[in-house]
C-alpha cells in the first residue's frame, strides 16, 4: 500500500466512524475529494454544502452542483450575503477571516437544521505555512474538521485522490473567491464584484484556463497563465480584451506581463513576488463575446 493509499484509508475510517458530516463544499478539488471521501465512508450520512453570495461566480456554482452529482452526494445550497458585514467590504489584512468565518457559520446553522454535528473544510497539509492565510485562523475558531489536513495529504496527493475517484476536477486549478480580486484596501461592492465576473466569464469562453481579472478601481489587470501567455499577447485576443471587457463595466484593460500569480492584490506575505506588476495596456476580432 502506497503512502498516499495509507492516508486516504485513514481518512476513510476516520469519517466512517462519525455519525454524519456536512462538507463546506465549493466544488475545487479539496472540498471535491473530501465530499467524495465522506460519501465512500457515510454514504448518504454524508452531505456537500455549497454557500452561494456575490463573491461566488456563477459558473462555480454550477460546477460544484454538476461535481456533487458525479460524487453521488447529497447537495445543499446557502445563500448569505457577505456585504452585510462592514467588515468584510473594508477589506482589510483580515478579509479571507471574515469570509471564511460567514461562509462556515452558514455550514453550521445548516448542519445543525439536519442535525449534523461535524462540519469539514478542504484545507490540506499544503495549506499550513504558505504566508499570509487568515482563514486558516477562521476554520480554528470554528472548529471546522478538515480531514485531509489531519491526514497529512498534501496537494499533489489531493489530485492523486482526485483521479483515484476519478473525479472531474482532479487538476482544476485554484479558483479564490471573486473579492480575491480587489486590492486590498478597496471596498468590496457589488458593483466590483459584478464586472470582475463578467470578464472573468469572457476568458473562460475564450478558452482560457488559468486567469484572473483583478479590478484596481475601474482597471482591469489581466492575468493568464504563463503558458497561456503568448495566446494572451496575440492581436486579435488585444482587441477582443479591449473591446468586450471594457464593455463589462472597466475604464481600462491591462495586461499583467508577469502573468497569473495567486494573491498579487493580497497583503505581503501571501504573493510569491512583491515586485510592482508589470502591466502592459491591452489596445491593440474574431472572438465572440459572452452574450
Amino acid at each position: 500500500m502506497t503512502a498516499v493509499s495509507e492516508k486516504l484509508a485513514a481518512a476513510r475510517e476516520d469519517l466512517a466512524a462519525r455519525d454524519g458530516v456536512l462538507v463546506a463544499f465549493s466544488g475545487g478539488v479539496d472540498s471535491s475529494v473530501v465530499a467524495a471521501i465522506a460519501h465512500d465512508a457515510l454514504g448518504d450520512d454524508a452531505v456537500a454544502c455549497t454557500a452561494k453570495s456575490e463573491t461566488l461566480p456563477e459558473a462555480e456554482l454550477e460546477d460544484a452542483t454538476r461535481v456533487a452529482e458525479e460524487i453521488g452526494i447529497r447537495h445543499e445550497i446557502v445563500e448569505f450575503s457577505e456585504l452585510d458585514s462592514q467588515e468584510f467590504v473594508e477589506n482589510d489584512d483580515m478579509r479571507c477571516y471574515h469570509c471564511r468565518s460567514l461562509r462556515l457559520g452558514a455550514m453550521y446553522d445548516r448542519a445543525m437544521e439536519l442535525g449534523i454535528d461535524v462540519v469539514c473544510d478542504g484545507t490540506n497539509a499544503s495549506d499550513v505555512g504558505e504566508g499570509h492565510r487568515p482563514g486558516l485562523r477562521a476554520v480554528e475558531e470554528l472548529d471546522a474538521y478538515s480531514p485531509l489536513l489531519e491526514h497529512d495529504v498534501e496537494k499533489s496527493e489531493v489530485r492523486e485522490i482526485a483521479r483515484e475517484y476519478d473525479l472531474s476536477v482532479a487538476d482544476k486549478p485554484s479558483m479564490a473567491c471573486l473579492s480575491s480580486r480587489i486590492p486590498t484596501g478597496l471596498e468590496v461592492t457589488e458593483e466590483r464584484l459584478s464586472r470582475v465576473e463578467k470578464a472573468e466569464r469572457l476568458l473562460r469562453t475564450w478558452g482560457f484556463e488559468q486567469f484572473r481579472v483583478r479590478d484596481h478601481d475601474g482597471l482591469a489587470r489581466i492575468e493568464v497563465g504563463e503558458k497561456e501567455l503568448e495566446t494572451a499577447l496575440d492581436p486579435d485576443f488585444v482587441r477582443a480584451a479591449r473591446d468586450h471587457i471594457e464593455d463589462c463595466g472597466f475604464d481600462h484593460v491591462t495586461l499583467d506581463l508577469h502573468g497569473y500569480q495567486t494573491g498579487s492584490v493580497s497583503p505581503e506575505g501571501e504573493d510569491e513576488d512583491d515586485d510592482e506588476p508589470v502591466v502592459a495596456d491591452v489596445f491593440d476580432t474574431e472572438y465572440p463575446s459572452a452574450e
